[in-house]
């Protein structure tokens, strides 16, 4: 049994693992939906924020497995009426055999996980989305191999990129990000990001200055300027952050965007540029439901 609570916590081996056996699963379908390697065992999945494409892809990744569901949100259980986190995941331990979490603080997950007996799953948490990472990394590979590939993140740097940072650099992809000056990831994944470069032999550069990161980028990636539980939060200073036509002139050709959507298209994104040939989005979203099953039974040990 694991916990697949931080991206800080796998190493880059497992990272690798994960991203292997999620492009397994995605070409063998037939395999994975005959096999159920979970079958009978339960998953609970608690939403403390809103949530489309996690929701989906563990609901749909856990049957294919051939686990039971429930999906526990604030309006239809009493953590509305305030009862504590640590208290429902007591409960849920004596009904179920994992638990995914999408939630505010990351801490408090982790002080939990001590006391829990069976796998804890981030699903997003306000610090980390390693989840998506997985997903992220399933595209690249699909779309770009893993040599000789530079992503460039712009925009905030939120859960997602701090997440995307270690991943990449734990697979040798080269990632810079650009950032306004404040907004930049957490220090914690940008000191590990760069240690685990050194051993992949991957680039890790964190720039305010948008051009300097998209320059020969074979991927373009970008996430809502306001993240969940941040409304109100200036966006004007994120406008020379925006992808659009004039800023992707300085990367490949052939490069591709991703964004883990929802997006904004007119914010963080252009129309031209969402809607494009370049775009694999879809692509991307889809690539949660191969991922998640990987991470599944990654948890279990399987």
């Amino acid at each position: 049994m694991k916990h697949f609570i931080s991206i800080l916590d796998i190493n880059s081996k497992d990272i690798e693992k994960l991203v292997n056996m999620s492009f397994y699963l995605k070409m063998n379908k037939r395999f994975n939906k005959n096999e159920k390697l979970l079958k009978d065992k339960n998953l609970v999945l608690i939403f403390e924020k809103p949530s489309t494409r996690t929701r989906l892809a563990f609901d749909f990744a856990a049957k294919e497995l051939g686990m039971n569901t429930a999906v526990v949100d604030k309006t239809s259980s009493q953590l509305g009426r305030g009862e504590p986190l640590i208290d429902t995941f007591k409960v849920i331990e004596r009904y179920a055999d994992a638990v995914g979490i999408r939630t505010f603080k990351q801490k408090p997950l982790e002080e939990i996980s001590k006391e829990i007996k069976i796998p804890i799953i981030n699903a997003l948490t306000d610090e980390e989305h390693p989840c998506q990472t997985i997903a992220d990394l399933l595209t690249i590979l699909e779309k770009k191999g893993k040599k000789n590939v530079k992503v460039a993140y712009l925009g905030d740097g939120n859960n997602v990129c701090n997440s995307l940072l270690v991943g990449c650099a734990s697979l040798g992809i080269d990632i810079f990000v650009a950032t306004p000056k404040g907004y930049g990831p957490n220090e914690n994944y940008i000191k590990e990001a760069e240690n685990r470069a050194k051993k992949t032999g991957s680039k890790v550069l964190i720039t305010n200055d948008p051009i300097e990161a998209v320059k020969d980028a074979d991927v373009i990636y970008t996430d809502v300027w306001v993240s969940m539980g941040e409304e109100g939060k200036e966006k004007e200073i994120f406008k020379p952050y925006q992808v659009n036509k004039e800023l992707v002139k300085h990367a490949k050709k052939d490069f591709i965007f991703m964004h883990c959507l929802p997006a904004h298209r007119g914010e963080e994104v252009t129309k031209d540029i969402m809607d494009s040939l370049h775009s694999v989005v879809f692509d991307q979203a889809e690539n949660r439901l191969h991922s998640h099953k990987a991470i599944l039974l990654y948890v279990f040990s399987r």
